[in-house]
């Protein structure tokens, strides 16, 4: 079942006298529950797409329907209603709040949500505890690992329990095995709990965990191809942690 298709579509600003297409007429359909690797230089587009399809960002031309929804016809206000339910963004360099306790700041994106104190705090502990760092609630950013602030960062992008998880660069300020064990907690997010994933990298052996990897070049899709190897993580979320 396709859960995201783009149709020609068209992101361009202007920057001085001049026009620029980061897409620039893009196709492309994800099914629900598929895990998509992005790559491309500089400047094809990557982030730009991830950014459309989280909802941060709207197309200048062309259409972008996500369940059923065409994201271009949404005002900000109904946009960011629509992005709270339905997208989990997982940054590069983990957009913790520095003063708050990984409890917190997994809580954050709850506080949009009409739940009671007692129902925050079990998809709180359930989301730490999927990423194998509840022991760790109590602690400040400033106290934990690169790892473990990103595995925070996830947890934090999965308690509302959305749609899709978007990740930009999500392994590239880790040290190997840090990334490893991130990738495969992500997998095992894609192919235990069936979350579609979308990720941007520059990294050609993080496509591993991903079952497809698409290439794109001045805004456009160049190569789209199947990952044979996508089953190389673990199967259970917290053995990714270990």
């Amino acid at each position: 079942m396709t859960l995201i298709e783009c149709t020609d579509l068209v992101r361009e600003y202007t920057k001085g006298e001049q026009t620029i297409r980061p897409l620039d007429g893009l196709n492309l359909a994800v099914p629900r529950g598929d895990f998509l690797a992005l790559m491309g230089p500089s400047g094809s587009g990557k982030t730009t797409l991830l950014n459309l399809i989280a909802g941060i960002d709207s197309p200048t031309h062309g259409t972008l329907v996500v369940e059923g929804t065409d994201l271009a016809t949404l005002s900000k206000r109904r946009l960011a209603a629509w992005r709270a339910v339905h997208i989990g963004y997982v940054f590069q360099l983990y957009n913790l709040v520095p003063v708050l306790t990984a409890y917190e700041n997994v809580e954050m994106p709850l506080l949009l949500h009409s739940l009671s104190r007692r129902e925050r705090h079990t998809r709180i502990m359930q989301a730490l505890d999927l990423v194998g760092i509840a022991d760790r609630r109590t602690h400040f950013p400033r106290q934990l690992s690169g790892g473990q602030e990103q595995r925070v960062a996830i947890a934090r992008a999965i308690v509302t329990e959305p749609t899709i998880i978007v990740a930009d660069e999500p392994t590239g300020d880790l040290d190997k095995p840090s990334a490893e064990a991130i990738m495969e907690l992500l997998q095992s997010l894609n192919r235990d709990l069936d979350k579609t994933i979308i990720m941007v990298t520059h990294d050609p052996k993080t496509t591993a965990y991903a079952s497809r990897t698409l290439h794109l070049d001045k805004g456009r899709l160049v190569h789209d191809s199947a990952n044979t190897d996508a089953g190389i993580g673990v199967h259970d979320p917290k053995e990714a942690m270990a």
